[in-house]
């Protein structure tokens, strides 16, 4: 059976196939960011007061002021309260007048919202204040939830029926959730909905790097997960705009449901990976795709390549199991698992709390948005001159102690914390490009997918964590911001356990994933290379 690495270069590594197919599944992720706008940009406590209008029942002619003061008790401070009113009787204006009204309830019939940024939010639809006030950590909760659930379904679902069907489905799921929840009529549909339409991002966001990846030769890799990443941080800050100019969160699903009805459509156009179709065993399905691909590049593929393609290949089976009897992989595992919960963990509870640094929401929200595109961009080429394992310890180390800083900085000085809440946002975004191209390279295409469905589970674990640990801060502000920034750095620290594997074929068997390292070093000393020049040669198979 051929070397697929030498099929690719065959064919062409990184043409206008790659290209194109790196385009389709990167664009996306543009997208994907706008499904955060009804979680972050609200305002969770705006300035209201109960709907009081029964009073009008009684004297149709009064001012909002005198309404407000014969219905609404004031607190100590002399405003008016939130959350409770004056209990409706059945009296004459002129008694309430006279006598005044003494008994106060919790608000009946709703709110009046008053000088809020937005012209609806969940908040304000759904009336999440007073007692229901915890209920917007729930939502980001629930969402964060679909996500994980998407990639615990979808890792497994692509090692059984395909890189394809795994990007393909989640689309559609997505477009169908995303309308239902702008048309939902009460909190408890939007959380269903959203909880769907995360477990579809959760599968589409972990499925399209792989398929982007097997695609791609080894000089290029790194740019299936840090295109991605650099369309999301483009996708934050056409958020910032969107949000800005379209202050109703119903008409922005609506407005984001466009884009992604395009993308379900085309996506299905995406062609199957042939290295996973290979790993099958179905070795004319791939042949057929081979010359498709070598076509659209401007290739020919040697005789020598057909006949090799054409040759019976041993399916590996074992999945999950492989990651749990092999010692190597099960290292490489927990410790990549690890790095991802702790960035993801600070990336989130940075992501969550962008209203509460003092500055302008909509400049916030654009600032990490920018800070994020020149740092995937940077990324690939740290990638390639420093090697992953370097590049992941210094931004890991570096992004957990920049968000220690915050600690240093007084409350109010909300630029300086903004700014430091930016730069720790920044490296652990690049943190997370280079865990996603790292771990697509420490295991074996049998369970590559489930490596990367069942450590994504870690991101969204860390998704769903962030919330209520950024809930702790109302015990002392400094708590969130120790716990993620210490995970950071020991995670960092960690990561000197795996092996570097830049410039190295994605293994195809365990025997290759587990003996990588070593099996590369001594062919260096058999041949007499030097570290530098093998690394641009192709890593020969067990």
């Amino acid at each position: 059976m051929a070397d697929f690495g030498e099929i690719l270069r065959s064919i062409g590594d990184f043409g206008l196939f790659q290209k194109l197919i790196l385009l389709g599944l990167c664009f996306p992720n543009l997208i994907l960011p706008f499904h955060l706008a009804s979680l972050i940009f609200i305002q969770s406590d705006p300035e209201r007061h109960c709907n009081t209008d029964w009073i009008l029942r009684a004297g149709s002619n009064l001012s909002s002021e005198e309404q407000l003061n014969l219905t609404v008790p004031r607190q100590e401070d002399g405003t008016f309260s939130r959350c409770l009113m004056f209990t409706p009787v059945d009296w004459d204006i002129d008694i309430i007048r006279e006598h005044g009204l003494n008994q106060t309830t919790d608000c009946q019939n709703g709110w009046v919202y008053n000088n809020i940024v937005y012209e609806a939010t969940i908040v304000t639809d759904f009336d999440l204040v007073c007692g229901k006030a915890n209920v917007v950590g729930l939502a980001q909760t629930v969402f964060m939830a679909g996500i994980l659930l998407g990639s615990l379904l979808f890792g497994p679902f692509a090692e059984s029926f395909g890189r394809q069907r795994a990007t393909q489905i989640p689309m559609v799921i997505m477009l169908i959730f995303t309308v239902t929840t702008g048309l939902s009529p009460n909190f408890y549909l939007y959380m269903a909905s959203q909880f769907l339409v995360g477990i579809a991002y959760g599968g589409f966001r972990i499925n399209c790097i792989v398929l982007a990846t097997e695609w791609v030769g080894v000089t290029k890799r790194s740019y299936a997960s840090c295109l991605s990443q650099t369309f999301g941080g483009v996708g934050q800050c056409i958020l910032a705009g969107m949000i800005f100019f379209i202050r109703d969160w119903r008409l922005a699903q609506f407005v984001m449901a466009v884009p992604i009805a395009v993308v379900a459509v085309y996506i299905w156009f995406i062609p199957e990976s042939a290295r996973w179709l290979l790993d099958q065993g179905k070795t004319e399905e791939a042949k057929k795709l081979i010359l498709r691909v070598a076509a659209i590049n401007k290739h020919t593929v040697p005789d020598t390549i057909l006949e090799k393609i054409a040759e019976e290949k041993v399916v590996q089976k074992g999945g999950i199991l492989i990651l749990i009897r092999s010692p190597v992989l099960r290292k490489y595992f927990l410790t990549i698992t690890l790095a991802w919960f702790s960035l993801n963990l600070s990336y989130y509870c940075l992501s969550w709390n962008v209203g509460n640094f003092g500055l302008d929401i909509f400049l916030t929200q654009l600032m990490f948005g920018l800070t994020e595109i020149p740092g995937h961009i940077l990324c690939i080429f740290i990638l390639e001159y420093l090697g992953r394992k370097i590049s992941l310890m210094s931004t890991l180390l570096t992004g957990g102690f920049t968000c220690f800083l915050i600690l240093a900085v007084p409350q109010d000085s909300a630029v300086a914390i903004t700014a430091l809440a930016a730069a720790g946002r920044f490296f652990m975004n690049n943190a997370g490009s280079i865990c996603n191209v790292y771990v697509q390279e420490l295991f074996p295409t049998s369970v590559r997918q489930t490596a990367t469905g069942l450590g994504s589970i870690a991101i969204r674990i860390a998704g769903i964590l962030s919330p209520m640990l950024n809930i702790l801060a109302t015990y002392h502000w400094s708590i969130p911001t120790i716990v993620f920034s210490s995970l950071s750095l020991v995670g960092g620290a960690l990561v000197f356990l795996l092996p570097e594997t830049r410039r190295t074929e994605l293994p195809d068997s365990t025997d290759e994933a587990e003996g990588k390292r070593n099996v590369t070093i001594a062919m260096k000393i058999d041949k007499g290379c030097k570290v530098d020049d093998y690394d641009s040669e192709k890593s020969t198979k067990l």
